[in-house]
């Protein structure tokens, strides 16, 4: 193939004059003279070997074979341009890898949604997942290991003292859930009467033990453990099983009620938002904010869409 049939240059020309119809108004507009113009036209032909246009009382007009070209050349300028401002887009769009860390279960953090709608507007950025504890988490965040995570807290402001940017996502109540059957031990029962019947513990890392240090501490209350847990679903398993009481998510709290008999205490609830946080001084980081920008089209309509921490 002659390569002056791929040079832009020329096919640009040759679409120029056949739209204008003359090559004092295509030379014109493309800021060349005439003579380098007609130059153009005539190597095209060459290269092609067929006659593009022909003259007439009234200025250029195609020939046969140079309107059956036209449309393939300005489908190669299209392309061509396509490719350029692909090049540029790439440039100008967040590459690198981005660590996540991730807690309860991805439905609630609609996870699945988040990074696909992250892939499309950031394909130059890897990602990373790590999921844990509440506070496991966290605590990887702030050293450094981890670029942005869910997490769950009682406030902004609790979150806020710790340095960090972030969002509310949505709101929720924990509830304290207790075996089939213990309806009459938990109904009507306050944070007193409920401290003194037996308690799955969890890690001081994780969201339930720090919402029970708040509602316990201040009350001078040690409630008795039953065991010690770290895994949403085998806290759910050892309720059933009638091992003891513990803090659940309100609308698993009365899908168990209902599916499974599970009690409920009626008089108390612990109030908690699931966030999402970065270190203060990332917010502005190009991979940081590409992961904000797909939430936004994740959670902007629904969630809470409170930001807090950062100012742009």
């Amino acid at each position: 193939m002659n390569p002056a049939l791929l040079d832009l240059h020329l096919l640009r020309a040759f679409v120029t004059v056949a739209r204008e119809g003359s090559v004092s108004r295509a030379a014109a507009q493309l800021h060349r003279t005439q003579p380098a113009l007609s130059l153009q036209l005539k190597k095209l032909a060459e290269a092609s070997g067929l006659e593009l246009f022909q003259r007439g009382a009234h200025g250029m007009s195609l020939s046969a074979d140079g309107a059956a070209l036209l449309q393939l050349a300005e489908r190669t300028l299209a392309a061509a341009d396509d490719f350029a401002r692909g090049v540029e887009r790439l440039h100008g769009s967040a590459r690198g890898l981005l660590r996540i860390g991730t807690i309860l279960d991805p439905s609630f953090l609609r996870l699945g949604d988040w990074l696909g709608a992250l892939v499309r507007s950031a394909p130059q950025i890897a990602t990373e997942l790590r999921h844990g504890i509440s506070g496991s988490v966290l605590a990887q965040l702030q050293q450094g290991q981890l670029d942005v995570c869910f997490y769950l807290s009682p406030s902004l402001a609790a979150t806020e003292a710790l340095q960090l940017a972030g969002r509310t996502l949505t709101r929720f109540d924990y509830r304290v859930v207790a075996p089939s059957g213990w309806g009459p031990q938990v109904a009507g029962r306050d944070w007193e009467g409920l401290a003194t019947l037996p308690w799955l513990e969890t890690p001081p890392e994780s969201a339930h033990h720090r919402l029970l240090q708040g509602v316990f501490g201040p009350r001078g209350l040690a409630p008795r453990r039953a065991a010690l847990v770290d895994q949403e679903a085998s806290m759910l398993d050892l309720i059933k099983s009638g091992v003891g009481l513990s803090l659940v998510r309100d609308a698993i709290a009365m899908r168990e009620s209902q599916t499974h008999g599970l009690a409920v205490a009626d008089r108390v609830r612990i109030p908690c938002e699931l966030q999402f946080v970065c270190l203060a001084g990332r917010r502005g980081d190009a991979v940081v904010q590409a992961a904000w920008q797909a939430l936004e089209q994740v959670w902007g309509a629904d969630g809470a869409a409170e930001v807090f921490g950062f100012s742009p």
